[in-house]
């Protein structure tokens, strides 16, 4: 994972992201699910990894003004629309396999259509990153793509396939993230949810350090 793709695979498509995706995966309903489940407190820090434009962030820091939110991405175009959504927002442009915090710093970590962009190794890679930047019990709340559940949503997957390549999404839409996530050594994860998109299933998944 030396390198990354943009979120849309070209950088001139960027400033398409946020319409692109409020459009297509029913974004406020899966955010808003998603915070619910993360339960931000106030005094904790919390990393959004992959944070993209900072739609979640702002979420999070809406529901909860008392948590610390720490975002971070590798794509700096990204970060640059997140800052003019909320200047106060802690951002870091970094990949997420090398995290620029010291072990045990984050109380909830979250994510949301991240995983789908790696290949299975950096799956585990960045499962096992975020592992060490979380304190022992921290909590894990991700939403992305998951195996769709009827004829109707396998063709709507095929979206996600095209778009971000066969490879890196083939977990995610084989329903195996949260045994991955398992096999870097995160416990009681869970499927929490799941909302019908137009470009397949999402699912809302929870789990926690150990």
């Amino acid at each position: 994972m030396s390198s990354f793709l943009p979120a849309l695979r070209f950088g001139a498509l960027t400033r398409f992201y946020d319409p692109v995706v409020a459009a297509t995966t029913r974004e406020r309903a899966f955010k808003r699910r998603l915070v619910d489940l993360a339960e931000p407190r106030a005094g904790e820090r919390v990393l959004d990894v992959g944070c993209g434009t900072g739609t979640l962030a702002v979420e999070l820091a809406a529901r909860c003004p008392g948590a610390r939110i720490t975002g971070v991405d590798a794509d700096e175009a990204m970060l640059e629309r997140a800052r003019r959504k909320s200047p106060e927002l802690d951002l870091h442009v970094a990949m997420a396999q090398d995290l620029p915090f010291g072990d045990a710093s984050f109380d909830l970590v979250v994510s949301s259509l991240f995983f789908h962009h790696l290949r299975r190794d950096d799956k585990l890679a960045v499962a096992s990153e975020l592992l060490r930047v979380m304190r022992p019990g921290a909590r894990l709340a991700i939403a992305d793509w998951g195996a769709p559940r009827d004829p109707l949503m396998r063709v709507a997957a095929q979206g996600i396939r095209l778009l971000d390549g066969a490879e890196p999404t083939s977990d995610n839409l084989a329903g195996r993230l949260p045994a991955l996530l398992e096999q870097a050594g995160f416990v009681a994860v869970a499927e929490r949810d799941t909302l019908r998109t137009a470009f397949g299933v999402m699912v809302l998944l929870t789990g926690a350090a150990p």
